[in-house]
């Protein structure tokens, strides 16, 4: 029983590593357009700490807090026009701490995998489409590019400001709530994710996230 527990936990262990690793390069990916980064933090932060709150978990209510006053003083200068941008260490800090923060709100009960999986639906459906679809095609997935849906989307409707603009009204109107829920029933927690990610998977597709910007363009 107790190797059985031993082998359990450093799955666990493995699984958390992989999932900080993906978050880091996940946030970079998605920092490509003015604005969309800053306000994806921001929001984390706000339902973190509304869930943080409401959990009396003063721990991480404090560094929610601390987080959305980082990313609104943050989003003053990002929002597009842009002045100043995360650039690689930055988007790579910001998520790193927020895949610490996960971990740390998922082991005291406060949240869920699945409230994280929702809350960042956007930028786990946009990536991992991309990812997917130029690993498949052939090419390497791991470089520069601009064929990710959000950035299609932006050239498509000449704006950065439209497209996070799009993504915020996601955030609130649809992931929030489905958050809350994941938290208020836990045992629906990937039922909930399931989801928010579907629509969202779907949107992805029909951006052509992963093709090339010609070809993306002429299928819009």
């Amino acid at each position: 029983m107790g190797g059985a527990i031993l082998e359990l936990q450093w799955l666990l262990n493995g699984s958390a590593v992989v999932a900080l690793v993906w978050l880091l390069n996940l946030y970079n990916f998605m920092d490509g357009i003015d604005g969309l980064a800053g306000c994806e933090l921001i929001f984390v932060s706000v339902l973190s700490l509304i869930l943080a709150t409401n959990s009396g978990d003063q721990v991480l209510t404090l560094l929610s807090g601390v987080l959305l006053a980082a990313g609104a003083g943050f989003l003053g200068w990002n929002w597009a026009p842009a002045k100043i941008f995360m650039g690689d260490v930055g988007s790579g800090f910001v998520g790193f701490t927020l895949g610490i923060f996960a971990l740390f709100s998922i082991h005291h009960g406060t949240m869920t995998v699945w409230t994280w999986v929702i809350l960042l639906a956007v930028f786990i459906a946009d990536a991992t489409i991309t990812v997917i679809r130029r690993y498949v095609s052939g090419e390497k997935w791991f470089e520069g590019h601009a064929t990710h849906a959000y950035q299609n989307a932006a050239r498509s409707y000449k704006s950065h400001s439209k497209v996070t603009i799009t993504v915020i009204l996601i955030n609130c109107i649809w992931l929030a709530p489905l958050a809350w829920l994941s938290v208020r029933q836990p045992q629906a927690g990937a039922y909930l994710a399931l989801i928010a990610l579907f629509p969202l998977v779907l949107l992805a597709i029909r951006l052509k996230a992963g093709k090339s910007v010609e070809v993306a363009l002429l299928s819009l």
